[in-house]
């Protein structure tokens, strides 16, 4: 049964402007032409993937309802590092950063799980420096509401999320990228759960005593150990969500067998199109569907399209110079410095490597749609915490063309729903379902 009518008519827009309303159709009306927008250009898609059969296709005309009437939901966004470390101001609309209230409402984002990140090169494993590097994003999400309630209600359920976009705020949610701050106290999955964290990530790309990552040596013969279960565990009683993006294959697998909740991944992508270690393989994508999870595809180029990791590793050898200097000349802390560096990537890898369309987004999406269904895919963007984003969604702004290029393959409204947003409230109303606060 559909968690929520796709018929029913919430009045989103009622948050919006008029002239972003019009300017959100006008996009929508360029990309089922075949082009988008981007920084003011008009551009032409490659030719996509044959479309998917489905139970119908949506007029031209429709697009824009199409996309409003969802609840959008994006899954992880890296954006609170540039409200601690810059100062950033995401209710204003920024040059800075990916994402901001203003482009969330003109591209129909309903609801953001802000990513809680501890770098660990700069703020360690564990220990007090990552708690307390945590703990301050979380201040930051939480203030957001309590500054401008006028514009962000805290969300932590599937409830609070369509109350909150039937009052056409946005919801503010947020999930740990990594378990580092729990410091390997099991106490502290509760602590955080109670702070309003909603998922967590074992790790990021370095590896704990207790899970393994895909992005290091470590990961890719560690698992999880006794510690590690009862985290997935305690995690399963308290209704916080299971994220297996950047584990390890080996962890991957233990946390699918611990966990007695639909797991996640909240940005990965598809290993059978991009051959890398950050995405999963047809056979994860099923065990994930298997346990009632979804998969949430992820923007960043090197997870979408093959071959261009390979392209940016040549690249990034080129640039070292540049990079570097923009790292010495950084005033501030270590992520201050590693921001610094991250944005001469940014720049160099928009001149000087191919473009990847948004057809390529949606062939991993087709993909785990032929595997296991329509209901176990939604949308991870990983904005502001990655230095490419394909052509045509290059911000939050321009996430409807992700909506435009569905409806030109086929899939129906009710597909939309669910790969927008209704995959996720699904599996949250079944992760809080029986928990135990």
């Amino acid at each position: 049964m559909p968690v929520f009518s796709s018929t029913t008519n919430r009045a989103k827009a009622c948050g919006l402007a008029p002239l972003a309303a019009r300017a959100g159709a006008l996009l929508l009306s360029l990309s089922l032409n075949g082009c988008h927008v981007q920084e003011g250009k008009l551009t032409t898609n490659e030719p996509a993937a044959t479309p998917r059969a489905s139970g119908g296709r949506a007029a031209a005309s429709d697009a824009a309802t199409i996309h409003r009437r969802a609840i959008a939901i994006d899954m992880h966004a890296d954006t609170v590092q540039f409200i601690i470390d810059e100062g950033a101001d995401i209710n204003r609309r920024l040059t800075t950063t990916q994402l901001d209230a203003v482009r969330m409402r003109e591209g129909g984002l309903d609801a953001q799980f802000f990513s809680i990140w501890v770098e660990p090169q700069f703020y360690g494993r564990g220990g007090p420096r990552a708690v307390a590097r945590a703990d301050e994003q979380i201040n930051a999400i939480r203030a957001l509401a309590d500054e401008h309630p006028e514009t962000w209600t805290p969300a932590t359920t599937a409830a609070d999320i369509r109350r909150t976009a039937s009052e056409g705020k946005l919801a503010a949610l947020m999930g740990l990228e990594g378990g580092y701050a729990i410091d390997e106290k099991l106490e502290s999955v509760g602590r955080y759960y109670r702070l309003g964290v909603r998922y967590m990530s074992p790790t990021w790309t370095y590896s704990l005593s207790w899970a393994g990552s895909s992005g290091d040596a470590e990961g890719q013969v560690r698992g999880l150990n006794d510690f590690g279960r009862k985290v997935i565990h305690e995690m399963n009683r308290l209704g916080m969500l299971v994220d297996v993006s950047h584990v390890s294959d080996k962890t991957f697998w233990d946390i699918v067998e611990a966990s007695a909740k639909p797991v996640i991944a909240t940005h990965s992508n598809c290993r059978g199109i991009a051959n890398v270690p950050r995405n999963l393989t047809d056979e994860m994508i099923r065990a994930i569907a298997k346990t009632g999870g979804v998969v949430c595809v992820v923007f960043y180029p090197g997870f979408v399209e093959p071959g261009w990791m390979e392209k940016k590793d040549a690249l990034d050898a080129e640039i070292k110079p540049l990079v570097e200097e923009a790292g010495r000349k950084a005033v501030g802390r270590g992520s201050a410095k590693r921001i610094a560096r991250d944005r001469v990537r940014e720049r160099e890898y928009a001149a000087r490597l191919p473009a990847v369309p948004v057809a390529r987004v949606v062939d991993h999406i087709d993909h785990i749609v032929r595997l296991v269904g329509v209901e176990h895919v939604g949308v991870g963007s990983d904005f502001d915490g990655i230095q490419a984003t394909p052509a045509g969604l290059s911000s939050v702004a321009e996430l409807p063309n992700l909506t435009a290029e569905l409806l030109r393959r086929g899939y129906s409204e009710e597909d939309v729903d669910k790969i927008l947003g209704g995959n996720i409230l699904r599996v949250m109303e079944e992760v809080e379902r029986g928990a135990e606060r």
